[in-house]
């Protein structure tokens, strides 16, 4: 699963360099324009660890930022489960909240928070948030009748056990979303770093958007995509394994 993600992304990205040098070749475009593979090739030698440090910063924010959306969403989406007041009035305040664009909040955040750490990790975080938050929803809000009838029956239903039910029911989906969440979670720090920050892969691009370095701009974008590929990857591969595992406990159990 991680290589068959990385392989992916590969060819997408050589799809799409591919387009690029061939509208270079049929306009005749200069390598100030469109850079070659050659310059790309020196580009790549001259950048690598300076862009390698930088990925792997953006990354660190990128990973805390997505687990700090994952806990909101699922207490939000626990608490706000039941179609009682509280439910909806918790839905109604998280979908406000959201409602207001990043470009628009980008500026107080950084305003308050300087351009540092918490200032990415606050709008990776916002970013990642609300998809987590409509799919943690829609399975917590929906029972499963068969499994949760007999624990009411019997009396043994609790709030903890529903969550485990429904959470393991779903396992599938929701590491389908955790694991397309760290793409938003990822581009909002990026996003965050282009915006205002000081350090990380954005504020490496916005410097080569400046000087012109599509090279730069094109290296930066395929070692996001290596890094974001095998992050995906990996969390894929991890909710197989709780998967896994969860059954054969729940089995032994029976």
């Amino acid at each position: 699963m991680l290589f068959r993600r990385i392989y992916q992304f590969l060819i997408v990205y050589s799809i799409g360099l591919l387009f690029l040098l061939l509208i270079k070749s049929v306009l005749s475009l200069s390598d100030y324009v469109i850079p070659g593979v050659g310059l790309i090739i020196e580009t790549f030698h001259n950048v690598f660890d300076t862009y390698f440090f930088d990925v792997m910063n953006t990354m660190s924010v990128t990973v805390l930022g997505q687990c700090v959306s994952i806990a909101m969403a699922f207490g939000v989406g626990i608490a706000g489960r039941r179609s009682s007041w509280m439910g909806s009035f918790i839905k109604v305040t998280a979908y406000n909240i959201q409602a207001y664009p990043i470009v628009a909040l980008a500026p107080i955040i950084f305003i308050l928070l300087g351009d540092g750490f918490l200032s990415r990790l606050l709008i990776a975080s916002m970013i990642c948030y609300f998809p987590l938050l409509l799919s943690v929803l829609g399975i917590m809000a929906t029972p499963v009748v068969d499994i949760e009838h007999f624990y009411i029956i019997t009396g043994r239903m609790r709030w903890q056990l529903e969550v485990k039910i429904r959470a393991f029911e779903n396992l599938s989906k929701l590491t389908t979303v955790i694991s397309g969440s760290a793409t938003l979670a990822m581009a909002g720090t990026i996003v965050a770093e282009f915006i205002a920050a000081n350090a990380g892969i954005g504020y490496s691009i916005r410097i080569a958007l400046y000087q012109s370095n599509l090279a730069g701009i094109l290296i930066a974008l395929f070692m996001i995509g290596i890094v974001i590929s095998i992050y995906q990857g990996c969390l894929e591969t991890l909710g197989e394994q709780i998967k896994t595992r969860w059954s054969v406990s729940k089995r032994g159990n029976i």
